[in-house]
């Protein structure tokens, strides 16, 4: 089994309130279809997600009641880009099952500490492709919070041992700086602990879930619960299809 994490500019422009990229979704599935493996899915939330849930600053969990129209609103529009995402995954021939986290996932303190894998696992089972995505959850401490795509990566990572985790972002892999700034940004091809202190810490987005320094924190953690970990850019064509089908692709490799 591989694990696929969409990032969220990948499938949405980020800088533009809930704009569904369908082009590229559209390929996207294609592209796993082809590949013929078995796969779950995650996806980010982009700009269905991060833009409101910081607005109403969801990512703090509970705050004051002017927050529940804004909870309410996050949940809608991740269902919204969800519906879009499981749509073109189905015209591709796809048996897709959407597994929301608002009924899956439990935090605590912001961080994921449960999540329901049997659901998962019935559904590989039966020869479906589950879906999941990042949405408000319940949460022990704070009384809800945001589950990222990337915790629930790291979670599935940790309990199926997969085959490899691709993560499809909207760069190459990871740079040294930002390269869409940046000229002189260096593509890092093996990634490890030692440049951790290189990445920045902010998003150059909205991001509730943190930044790139976070993200690969969490990747070097799933490394050891795969034989690949690879970071890859989804808006090149055929990228992700060739990674699928084990071929060495332009990215970059985190190693724990």
């Amino acid at each position: 089994m591989i694990l696929v994490k969409l990032g969220g500019s990948v499938i949405t422009d980020k800088s533009q309130l809930r704009t569904f990229r369908k082009e590229n979704v559209s390929r996207l599935a294609g592209e796993i279809a082809r590949a013929g493996k078995q796969v779950i899915l995650v996806h980010g939330a982009g700009s269905y997600g991060h833009v409101l849930a910081e607005r109403y600053q969801l990512q703090h969990g509970f705050l004051d009641n002017r927050q529940m129209a804004g909870l309410g609103r996050v949940m809608q529009d991740v269902r919204e880009l969800n519906f879009k995402v499981m749509r073109e995954l189905t015209a591709k021939g796809i048996g897709a099952v959407s597994i929301p986290p608002s009924v899956t996932v439990l935090l605590k303190d912001g961080e994921l500490v449960h999540l329901e894998l049997q659901t998962f696992e019935k559904y590989l089972d039966f020869g479906l492709t589950p879906v999941t995505f990042g949405d408000v959850a319940l949460d022990q401490s704070r009384r809800f919070g945001i589950c990222s795509g990337d915790q629930l990566m790291e979670k599935l990572a940790e309990h199926f041992n997969p085959e490899s985790v691709i993560f499809c972002t909207d760069v190459d892999g990871v740079f040294s700086s930002d390269p869409n700034h940046d000229p002189k940004a260096r593509l890092i091809e093996e990634v490890d602990e030692s440049i951790l202190g290189l990445l920045p810490r902010q998003s150059k987005y909205v991001d509730v879930t943190g930044s790139i320094h976070g993200k690969i924190e969490r990747m070097l953690k799933m490394s050891s619960n795969c034989s690949t970990c690879i970071v890859l850019n989804g808006n090149v064509k055929g990228r992700l299809e060739a990674a699928l089908r084990g071929k060495k692709v332009k990215g970059s490799r985190v190693i724990g």
